[in-house]
């Protein structure tokens, strides 16, 4: 008997959990009014060209990539963000030098090449995008 209240239970369940998904879906498909098919026509990864550089909204945010990232290849044995950015390529090329506490282990000592844990750029670092917000919100970037 407690075996068939069991099984009664885990199906009544099942039941309520698949209405759930459904219904999350439908919320899902409703945010700003867009569908996910609509939003993926989106190129969230296509800068703006004539855009400044996005300031940072809270501090030690990490500084959004201002340019194309398309077709760059960082693997365990290349990064391709460092063929400018390394700081000995930064002054030749004009780009942003990378910040010295990517240079350091976890121990804070000083490293000859970039540590392990700060190799996988877009990790942390997005392409800029002037996105609106899905939904509304009073959202306030930090005083600095």
């Amino acid at each position: 008997m407690k075996r068939f209240f069991a099984l009664a239970a885990l199906a009544a369940g099942m039941t309520f959990a698949g209405a759930g998904v459904t219904f999350a879906q439908e919320l899902v498909n409703e945010i700003g009014g867009v569908t996910i098919e609509g939003n993926s026509k989106v190129n969230m990864f296509k800068p703006d060209k004539e855009r400044d550089i996005i300031p940072r909204d809270y501090q030690k945010q990490p500084p959004l990539i201002p340019h194309s990232i398309k077709g760059y290849e960082i693997t365990q044995n290349f990064n391709k963000c460092m063929d400018c950015h390394s700081k000995e390529r930064a002054e030749e090329t004009g780009a942003t030098k990378v910040a010295k506490s990517h240079y350091l282990d976890r121990e804070d000592k000083k490293l000859v090449n970039i540590s392990p844990r700060r190799y996988f750029c877009m990790q942390c670092h997005v392409p800029q995008f002037d996105a609106k917000p899905l939904v509304e919100n009073t959202y306030k970037p930090a005083k600095k």
